[in-house]
């Protein structure tokens, strides 16, 4: 297995490497942003803004970077020449990464003698899903309760000073290294592809995720805080063993073309080298009134100047048998000493943001608005003609009317602690 090739590196893998590096990864990340096709999380961040040409200097190609990261898993064969690489990881596997020091003489030497700290990200590679990465792991964490996204192997990894993995980051690890020592850490990704594909037609492609490296020097005030170096690389993860079958269904496919069709496609290199990117954005999240049982979900957020705006909004009211109750009593009081028209009611609607159309993001949604886990939602109903109940489906929702105002009635389920959802 490529992931348990021992130190130190060889020369010709690193020749390998930057061959790979230099030829391939910049031109993919630039073609594939333009074609759209570079479209977590972030997350729940998005890594679209952060891979534009751009951002990059424009000598990108021919300065030596301070720092290299090798990811010691295999890249797939089926990528054409100028697309960037594509590295199959099994789930809960442990990948090692190594990060090698790669200053010329004399360069950065305020860090000589001196510790850095490295952040590691599990992101979405999609478009799509980065504009919802945040609800998409949020959802993740619903469905995997105390489960992690990314995991650092500490017994395995060589060099690392304090790893910390925030409770409430879990596609993010971080610690510190020496660049002078040998440093080699061992991730886990524990998400797979295709938990975050839509099911349709009975078919599922997993999703393609990235893997980014934030490395970050020591201010005046002793935080890390300056930017020293970037990098990352495109992964989709199987279920165990899935990897190694999808590398030779892989290599088998690429063993059946004709020599011609060969030369438009990447030979498979025995590691992974992380190429150059922008450093990963900050992103402030907007939510007026958080909940404590689902307190991270958010209709929308804010990237820099922009918005993201949803598809569809819908009102809904909760209607419950005490607020009927006091409304009649307020007619009746009313009908007493008025002869007008008293049958009016007063109703406080809230706004849902829906993005994905599906009925998983709308039980999320209104478990935010009851202050309750999506879990203790058995199912949503839309009340339909002569008062039967109708199951909300994806396609059902995506036939709402946009600003469509509904009155939800709850009934209580057949399990402990759990409700439907009537739609009105």
């Amino acid at each position: 297995m490529a992931w348990a090739l021992k130190l130190p590196l060889a020369d010709e893998v690193i020749e390998s490497g930057l061959v790979q590096d230099f030829d391939a990864s910049l031109s993919g990340i630039g073609q594939e942003l333009g074609a759209g096709a570079y479209s977590m999380s972030d997350v729940l961040a998005l890594p679209i803004f952060k891979q534009e040409e751009s951002s990059l200097p424009p000598d990108n190609e021919n300065k030596i970077l301070p720092f290299q990261y090798v990811l010691c898993a295999a890249t797939s064969p089926a990528v054409k020449l100028h697309d960037e690489t594509l590295t199959y990881l099994n789930q809960g596997q442990s990948y090692e990464i190594r990060m090698l020091d790669n200053r010329k003489l004399g360069e950065l030497p305020e860090i000589n003698g001196k510790l850095v700290k490295s952040i590691f990200r599990v992101v979405f590679h999609d478009r799509r899903l980065q504009y919802t990465e945040h609800q998409q792991l949020e959802g993740w964490r619903w469905n995997r309760p105390g489960d992690r996204i990314l995991d650092i192997d500490i017994p395995m990894s060589v060099g690392i000073i304090d790893p910390r993995a925030n409770p409430t980051q879990l596609n993010t690890v971080e610690f510190l290294w020496d660049p002078a020592k040998r440093t080699s850490v061992f991730i886990q990704v524990h998400c797979i592809s295709t938990e975050f594909t839509m099911r349709k037609h009975g078919g599922e492609k997993g999703v393609p995720f990235r893997v980014q490296i934030d490395t970050f020097k020591e201010n005046e005030n002793g935080e890390y805080t300056e930017h020293l170096h970037s990098a990352s690389c495109q992964i989709k993860v199987f279920k165990p063993k899935g990897a190694d079958r999808k590398q030779k269904t892989d290599r088998e496919k690429m063993e059946k073309r004709t020599p011609h069709e060969k030369e438009k496609y990447q030979p498979s290199y025995e590691t992974t080298i992380l190429t150059e990117c922008s450093p990963w954005p900050e992103i402030t999240y907007v939510n007026n009134s958080p909940s404590p049982g689902f307190n991270s979900s958010h209709s929308s957020f804010s990237l820099g100047e922009g918005m993201v705006r949803p598809r569809l909004t819908i009102y809904v009211c909760q209607e419950s048998l005490q607020l009927r109750e006091q409304q009649q009593q307020q007619q009746q009081q009313q009908q007493k000493h008025e002869d007008g028209d008293s049958n009016g009611s007063f109703f406080v609607y809230h706004a849902i943001y829906l993005e994905e159309l599906t009925a998983v993001e709308l039980t999320e949604k209104i478990a935010q608005l009851f202050s309750i886990s999506p879990r203790q939602i058995s199912q949503i109903y839309k009340q339909g003609p002569t008062g039967i109940h109708v199951l909300i489906s994806d396609e059902m929702i995506q036939n709402f009317q946009e600003e469509a105002c509904f009155i939800l009635d709850t009934m209580k389920a057949e399990t402990n602690d759990s409700y439907h959802i009537i739609l009105k």
